[in-house]
C-alpha cells in the first residue's frame, strides 16, 4: 500500500498514537481480564470450600460456571455484535465483568457464587469474541496480526496477575479480595469502551457508509488510504455470510467446521485448564505446602506467559504442524513424568518435589508455544469466507463447552483413578493428538486463505490443503 511520499513513514505513525492505539489497549485489557477470571479460581478455591464447606461437585461447579456462562455468551456474541455493534457489544462485556466480580465480592454461598461465575462467564464469552473482532476491523493490515497477538499474550499476563494476587491474599486468606480484582481492569474497560468508535465494517453493514469512511479517516494515514479500504470493504460485503444454511448444504465447509470443534477439544483435553484452575491442588498432590503451592502457581503463570513469545516469533518460521507436533510430544513427556512421580507418594524427597514442579513447567511451555495459540490460528484460517463467522461461533462455543467438561470432573476423576492414574490419561491424550494432527491438520504457513478455501472446496484432504 503506497503512501505517496517520503513522510509518510512519520505520519503514519500519528494515528496509532490516537484511537488505533487505544483499540490496542482495549484489546489489552479485555485479554488481561479474560485471564484474571481464569486465573484466580485456582487460588481461592481452597479457602471458599472451607467458607461454605462446598462438597466436591459444588467445587466443580464454582470453577466450571464461568465456563457455561461463557459458551451461552459466545454463542449469542456473533448475533449481539451485528445487531448493536462491535463497540456497544464491549460495552456490554465490561459492565457485565464488573456485575459479576462485584457479586463474587459479595456472595454468602456456593450457589450465589456459582451464579456470578457464570455472569462472568457471559462476559467472558462476549469479549472472546467480540475484541478480537473489533480490533481485527480497525486496525490496518500492517499491524493487524501484532495487535491480536498482544490481546492473546496479554490472557497469559492477566493469569500471571491472578496467580501472583492469589498467592499475596493467600496469607490472609482474602477470597473475596481474589475474585474482586477483576472489577479494576473492568472498570477502565467500561471506561474506555465508551470512548472508542465504532467499526468501520460493521458501519458499513447498516448502510451507514459517510460515518464508516469518517470513523476509517481518523484511523488511517490519509483519505486516499481510507477511500480505497472503504471500497475493499464493499467488496468483501457482496460475500453474504450463509452460515448454518452453507453448512447443511456444503460437504466440504462441514469438514472445516468439524475439523475446527475438533481441534478446540483437543485443546482442552491436552489438560491445560486443569493445571490452571487446580494447580494449587496438584502442587499439594506433590507435598507442597500452602505457601509452596500459591508461589508454586505463579511460577506456571510466568512460565505460560513466556513461552507464548515462542509462539509469536516461531510460527511464521517453523510452521503449524511442526510445532503443534513438538508442543504434544513435551505435553505427553510432562504428565507421563507427573505421573511417575506423584506415584511415589507425598512422602518423597524434597528432590522430588522439586521434580514434579520441573515436569509440569515443561508441560506449560508445550502448551503455551503450541496448542494454546495456533489452534486459534488454525480454527480461522481453515474457514472459508462465507462461513468464517459461523464457523468460528461453532469452534469458539466448542471450546468453553470442552473447558466446561474438563473443568467439573478433574476434581471426581482425582479421586476415583487417584493422581497418578489420571496424569497417565492426560499423558496418553496427548500421545493421541500428535496421531490426530499428522491425519488431519494442514500446514497453513505462507499459504492464502483463498487457496485454502479453493483446495477444501475441491474435495482436497484437509491435511493436504495448504500444499
Amino acid at each position: 500500500m503506497s503512501h505517496g511520499s517520503p513522510s509518510a513513514p512519520g505520519e503514519a505513525k500519528v494515528p496509532l498514537v490516537g484511537k488505533m492505539m487505544l483499540a490496542a489497549i482495549l484489546a489489552a485489557v479485555a485479554g488481561l481480564m479474560f485471564g484474571l477470571d481464569i486465573g484466580v479460581i485456582s487460588g481461592a478455591l481452597g479457602f471458599i470450600t472451607k467458607e461454605f464447606n462446598a462438597s466436591v461437585p459444588a467445587q466443580e461447579w464454582i470453577v466450571s460456571s464461568m465456563m457455561v456462562g461463557a459458551a451461552f455468551g459466545a454463542l449469542c456474541a456473533g448475533r449481539l455484535s451485528y445487531s448493536i455493534g462491535r463497540k456497544r457489544a464491549l460495552v456490554l462485556s465490561a459492565a457485565l465483568f464488573m456485575i459479576g466480580a462485584l457479586c463474587c465480592v459479595g456472595a454468602n454461598s456456593a450457589t450465589m457464587l456459582i451464579v456470578a461465575r457464570a455472569i462472568l462467564g457471559l462476559a467472558i464469552g462476549i469479549a472472546s469474541f467480540v475484541a478480537p473482532l473489533y480490533i481485527s476491523e480497525v486496525a490496518d493490515e500492517q499491524h493487524r496480526g501484532s495487535l491480536i497477538s498482544v490481546y492473546q499474550l496479554m490472557i497469559t499476563i492477566g493469569i500471571l496477575l491472578a496467580f501472583v494476587s492469589d498467592a499475596i491474599f493467600a496469607y490472609r486468606g482474602a477470597w473475596r479480595w481474589m475474585l474482586g480484582i477483576v472489577a479494576v481492569p473492568g472498570a477502565f474497560f467500561l471506561i474506555g469502551s465508551l470512548f472508542l468508535p465504532d467499526s468501520p465494517r460493521w458501519l458499513m453493514l447498516r448502510g451507514r457508509h459517510d460515518e464508516a469512511l469518517e470513523t476509517l479517516t481518523a484511523l488511517r494515514p490519509s483519505r486516499e488510504e481510507a477511500e480505497g479500504e472503504i471500497r475493499d470493504i464493499q467488496e468483501g460485503l457482496k460475500q453474504k455470510q450463509r452460515g448454518f444454511s452453507m453448512f447443511l448444504e456444503n460437504p466440504n465447509f462441514r469438514r472445516s467446521v468439524m475439523l475446527g470443534i475438533g481441534l478446540q477439544i483437543v485443546q482442552q483435553l491436552t489438560g491445560i485448564n486443569v493445571v490452571m484452575y487446580y494447580a494449587p491442588r496438584i502442587f499439594e498432590v506433590a507435598g507442597f505446602g500452602q505457601d509452596g503451592q500459591m508461589w508454586g502457581t505463579a511460577i506456571v503463570g510466568l512460565v505460560n506467559m513466556l513461552a507464548t513469545f515462542i509462539a509469536i516469533g516461531f510460527v511464521d518460521r517453523w510452521g503449524r504442524r511442526p510445532m503443534l507436533i513438538a508442543g504434544f510430544i513435551i505435553m505427553a513427556i510432562g504428565m507421563g513424568a507427573l505421573a511417575v512421580l506423584l506415584s511415589l507418594g507425598q512422602d518423597s524427597s524434597t528432590l522430588m518435589h522439586y521434580l514434579s514442579v520441573a515436569v509440569l513447567l515443561l508441560f506449560i511451555t508445550g502448551f503455551a508455544f503450541s496448542a494454546g495459540p495456533l489452534i486459534w490460528v488454525l480454527c480461522a484460517e481453515v474457514q472459508p469466507l462465507q462461513g468464517r463467522d459461523f464457523g468460528i461461533a461453532c469452534s469458539t462455543f466448542t471450546n468453553w463447552i470442552a473447558n466446561m467438561a474438563v473443568g467439573s470432573t478433574f476434581l471426581t476423576l482425582l479421586g476415583a483413578l487417584g493422581p497418578s492414574h489420571t496424569f497417565w490419561l492426560y499423558a496418553a491424550l496427548n500421545g493421541v493428538f500428535i496421531l490426530v494432527t499428522l491425519a488431519f491438520v494442514p500446514e497453513t504457513r505462507g499459504v492464502t486463505l483463498e487457496s485454502l478455501e479453493h483446495k477444501l472446496n475441491q474435495g482436497v484432504r484437509l491435511r493436504d490443503i495448504g500444499r
